[in-house]
């Protein structure tokens, strides 16, 4: 049996993962592995032998990374050349997660993004999250690294909240909610995002990949069908980026295309609304 590790199983595509993986997977928490500390990753390779490594851990404030780049660059960038450099030296497969962030400096932009196409992070984060791609690629040549975008699923932590959630919680708080409707995405279910990242794995085809359900929307939209498929009347009122005036600048449009995906797993992801709705009616039903 395949020995997978898992590195921040208790987060949503963590999660995801480890229910999928079922017995196949070694959990790594934080307390028991730190990727910024490289004597940490060397040990637990070591102790727990895996043949596939997978890094979902992650500085995820996007805000807050603008006055801590720092902090955001050791564990989104420097924590992914450690485990890079220990699998190549032990010849163990690395998977790491990355974000659609690391796109956005073209304003203009309105065709998805291939795995081809210049990078442009606008931020701290994203800044990180482009570099922790660059150190995988560069030091660990049997490694996926896979782009995602907007997800939402069930996390094991407390707090690992997603827009959807959000959307639903203040929905039965507010009559009306207001929301960016200038920034184009693609939300995308852990659920299915675990699934083809482990399709991806059963291949050799190593490399970089983009991996979302297909479409895209904007958030105000996404917030209107959350409240339509959930029978809420909330409405929603869209704002633009300008008005919403977060400390970090946010891609304008980062929908990626996911065509290389698709042609190296014979997968192809559906429609973004068909997971939403599923994953509403989930919550809402309380399954």
């Amino acid at each position: 049996m395949c020995r997978i590790a898992v590195i921040g199983p208790n987060g949503q595509l963590g999660s995801a993962l480890c229910r999928q993986l079922g017995d196949s997977a070694i959990r790594f928490e934080h307390d028991v592995l730190d990727i910024t500390r490289p004597a940490q990753v060397e040990a637990a390779l070591d102790a727990a032998r895996p043949d596939v490594m997978i890094n979902t851990a992650a500085y995820n404030w996007v805000d807050k990374a603008e006055d801590e780049p720092q902090a955001a660059y050791e564990l989104n960038a420097l924590g992914p050349r450690h485990l890079a450099l220990a699998c190549r030296k032990r010849d163990v497969v690395l998977v790491h997660i990355s974000s659609d962030y690391v796109f956005g400096l073209d304003a203009d932009r309105r065709t998805p993004y291939r795995e081809t196409d210049c990078p442009g992070p606008q931020s701290a984060y994203a800044v990180s999250k482009l570099a922790g791609e660059q150190f995988v690629r560069s030091h660990c040549p049997r490694s996926f690294v896979v782009r995602t975008c907007g997800l939402y699923g069930h996390a094991v932590s407390v707090g690992k909240g997603n827009f959807v959630k959000t959307m639903l919680r203040l929905g039965t708080e507010r009559s009306e909610v207001s929301v960016v409707d200038d920034q184009w995405c693609t939300p995308s279910s852990t659920t299915d995002v675990a699934a083809t990242i482990i399709a991806l794995m059963a291949t050799d085809r190593h490399g970089l990949y983009h991996a979302t359900k297909s479409g895209g929307t904007t958030w105000a939209r996404l917030a209107a069908e959350v409240f339509r498929v959930a029978g809420m009347p909330t409405r929603v009122k869209p704002i633009t980026t300008q008005e919403f005036n977060s400390k970090a600048p946010r891609p304008a449009y980062s929908v990626l295309d996911c065509g290389q995906l698709a042609e190296a797993t014979g997968q192809t992801l559906p429609p973004w609304e068909e997971a939403v709705a599923a994953y509403v009616r989930e919550l809402r039903s309380g399954a």
